[in-house]
């Protein structure tokens, strides 16, 4: 990696993160609320300078601007992941018919889903990374595929109304009611117990959440091989999940082509897997075996300017498309 960074740091850091995301989310249990524009706002601004602060401190506890960049390049990619995962909140949340009111106790629901799923993937992750090298291609092959599919999605992914098999499966065992009881689980109808159609949208966002943790863990895992920063930039991309929420809620149907910049984001760390792959390993048809040397490493300064050009090339696009006259309507991007 080129930088060491101490464990007591790491062990501060995360358990201040967790703690920071934790209270973050115990305030939606003890005043749930809709936020304002101000208060989402507010919020936001504070957990992207939070996460700006953390990598000057990086930076000062590693002296080395390597790890400051990593943890930029994978705090940006988790993010702009995180955002495509709000359109599938949004469809959810209109597909359920989940009150308003308690939309942010689902999202803290997923939040946590999606944190301990991540977990797990990559310590996975890391493992494999460690003793089998070669998933570097794996890597990098699935995340083109997945930028393909990100960019020229397929019917069954453009349905809004489509239900996951999970979701088909328990409705037609488990009984359900029809209205919501607040955030409860389980209501009693004419004296008779039964799930509330809240259990639907857990399971709904549980399932989300797995799909998109696939996605995003070989996304990071090109642009650092450190755990901590792996670790770090999903916490930091959680944060104010919920506020970005109901911040871009109304916004995220104008962004039409910002699923063109992820999907090129997502290429573009495959192709950069691919390329790393080829300088870790031996290739036996190559000179009997040796590395390919003229397969060019990209930096991790060259990926953060990229993925910010590809972020912000998409947004830009965005909004002068919804400015145009006639286009007023959204056009599906495929989310």
């Amino acid at each position: 990696m080129g930088f060491e960074i101490p464990l007591w740091f790491e062990i501060t850091a995360l358990s201040v993160l967790t703690a920071i995301l934790i209270a973050d989310l115990l305030l939606i249990l003890k005043r749930p609320h809709i936020p304002s524009l101000k208060e989402a706002t507010g919020w936001i601004v504070f957990y992207v300078a939070l996460a700006l602060i953390f990598a000057v401190v990086l930076l000062g506890v590693t002296g080395s601007g390597d790890a400051a960049g990593q943890f930029l390049a994978g705090w940006l990619t988790e993010y702009s992941l995180s955002i495509d995962n709000l359109f599938v909140f949004v469809l959810l949340m209109t597909q359920f018919s989940v009150p308003r009111r308690y939309q942010q106790e689902v999202l803290m629901v997923g939040i946590i889903i999606a944190l301990v799923l991540r977990g797990l993937f990559i310590l996975l992750g890391a493992a494999l990374i460690e003793n089998f090298s070669w998933i570097f291609y794996i890597f990098g092959a699935f995340l083109v595929f997945t930028a393909w599919r990100q960019a020229f999605p397929g019917k069954d992914d453009q349905d809004a109304n489509t239900e996951t098999g999970i979701v088909r499966f328990l409705r037609r065992f488990i009984d359900i009611t029809d209205h919501y009881d607040g955030s409860k689980l389980r209501t009693e109808v004419k004296g008779r117990k039964m799930f509330t159609p809240m259990l639907l949208v857990f399971i709904a966002i549980g399932f989300t959440d797995l799909i998109f943790a696939i996605d995003s863990i070989p996304a990071i895992f090109g642009i650092t091989r450190s755990a901590f920063i792996v670790f770090a930039t999903n916490i930091f991309a959680l944060m104010g999940l919920r506020q970005l929420y109901f911040l871009l809620g109304g916004l995220l149907d104008r962004l039409r082509y910002l699923h063109f910049g992820i999907a090129f984001i997502l290429a573009f760390i495959g192709v950069k897997l691919f390329l790393h792959a080829l300088h870790e390993n031996e290739l036996p048809f190559i000179n009997g075996g040796q590395h390919v040397e003229w397969a060019p490493e990209i930096s991790t300064w060259v990926s953060l300017g990229v993925i910010v050009l590809a972020m912000a090339v998409a947004t830009v696009a965005s909004v002068v498309a919804a400015r145009r006259p006639g286009n007023a309507e959204r056009v599906d991007g495929g989310h």
